[in-house]
């Protein structure tokens, strides 16, 4: 299939499924779109066992073969709708929450994942599937960071304090980057380990790499795509300024997300990072100083539907690929414990820096409960997973990450209104 009719499939099915659960289910757009992908395909392989001659499933197959997850991710999807999210978030309430929210998207992610790859190598090597220390670590990354797309999609529907919001919203935001950073690290010293070539980064990392090697390696892509962005939006915000014309503000807007996420691949910094950065800084000094009324409006409706638009892709996607992923008995066993490390490792790294920032700061009741369960895990992993370089460890890996995803985005997603009503 051309990459056209890829697109022209998924738009369209995103765009039924979307309006099925408008017009009847009533479900959180992001929950419904997976649970009908999710169903819909697993009807398509039931289907397929009852009547073999039937070759749908084989087609979709095809399909989503010809789909580098990856790429439509990673270097497709992923800056747009951090940017969207990035454009609301409240620069005042950020900076009084920076503190919090730095130290959960470095310390509570590294604690995460150290967490969730130790215990996760101990219940595979407890159910007899092999798999090495280091690539439980590989795995402990791509799962720990928690998705801006879903918390903020729910954020948006309930009055929760600004601060806390500013903590939810920031932490999910910068994570995103800090885990690609950590991730593609981990890998390029997996694939030194396996001799496979490396996958899901910037490339170019094989070798030996040691400790101060990684950290030097963590303060460029971070460091580096901080600056990129504050640089690029600067640049962005100033042309914003001399002119007032809806049309060429919003088209400006997408280049720097374009612009800003290539010279970031270019450069080996940052991209996720860069344009959240670059998002924040036009969201707020841009909105405030260089718009009208009638280009902020056109703006945040454009980046809405895009958003829309492209979570509807994203869900729909993730739904679908159960087709292609081969569970098994004991993989499904060890899938299903690994969501509760998951949870607990949450748990942990949100209490910890939470306890310790707390003896000077108050935050409110339930903050850490209500951090842990909004922390759903989306798209990133699966696709960090799927990038992946081919090994014997890669199936079991991403079998775990899948079950984890669906279970954050079914049950803490349908749940999460629940709970913060709960605790706020």
């Amino acid at each position: 299939m051309s990459i056209f009719d890829i697109i022209a499939v998924l738009v369209t099915l995103a765009a039924l499924i979307g309006y099925v659960n408008h017009r009847w289910l009533k479900m959180e757009p992001t929950v419904g779109l997976l649970m009908i992908s999710l169903v819909s395909s697993l009807g398509i392989m039931g289907l397929h066992w009852v009547f073999p001659q039937l070759e749908i499933v084989t087609s979709m197959q095809a399909m989503l073969s010809d789909i580098d997850f990856n790429q439509a991710l990673m270097h497709g999807m992923l800056g747009f709708l951090l940017f969207a999210g990035a454009l609301h978030v409240d620069l005042e309430y950020f900076v009084r929450a920076k503190g919090t929210i730095a130290t959960l998207a470095t310390f509570g992610l590294l604690m995460s994942t150290f967490l969730v790859g130790w215990l996760s190598w101990l219940v595979f090597n407890a159910l007899g599937l092999e798999i090495s220390f280091l690539a439980c670590l590989v795995f402990g990354s791509l799962i720990s960071p928690t998705d801006p797309i879903a918390v903020m999609g729910t954020l948006k529907t309930l009055n929760a304090p600004k601060d806390l919001e500013a903590n939810i919203a920031g932490e999910s935001l910068f994570n995103d980057g800090v885990a690609v950073v950590v991730f593609t690290g981990l890998v390029a010293l997996l694939s030194a380990q396996t001799g496979h070539g490396g996958g899901g980064g910037h490339g170019g990392h094989g070798g030996e790499m040691g400790a101060a090697d990684l950290a030097l390696f963590f303060l460029r892509e971070a460091g580096g795509g901080a600056v990129l962005g504050l640089a690029c939006g600067y640049f962005i915000y100033r042309l914003m300024l001399s002119i007032d014309d809806y049309k060429v503000e919003v088209m400006l807007s997408l280049a720097l997300v374009m612009g800003s996420y290539s010279v970031a691949w270019a450069l080996h910094v940052s991209g996720p990072i860069a344009v959240v950065v670059a998002g924040i800084l036009i969201g707020n000094r841009g909105r405030n100083f260089a718009m009208s009324a009638e280009v902020v409006d056109y703006l945040e409706k454009f980046w809405e539907l895009l958003d829309e638009m492209l979570n509807a892709i994203l869900f729909m996607l993730i739904g679908i690929e159960v087709l292609v992923i081969s569970f098994t008995g004991r993989s499904v066993l060890a899938g299903l414990i690994i969501i509760v490390i998951v949870l607990g490792a949450r748990f942990v790294s949100v209490y910890v820096p939470i306890a310790v920032i707390g003896v000077k700061n108050k935050f409110p009741r339930g903050v850490v409960r209500i951090l842990t369960w909004a922390g759903l895990r989306g798209g990133i992993s699966v696709a960090l997973a799927l990038s992946m370089p081919p090994s014997p460890e890669k199936n079991l890996i991403l079998t775990s990450t899948y079950m984890v995803v669906l279970f954050s985005i079914v049950v803490q997603g349908m749940t999460i209104k629940k709970v913060l009503r709960k605790f706020l």
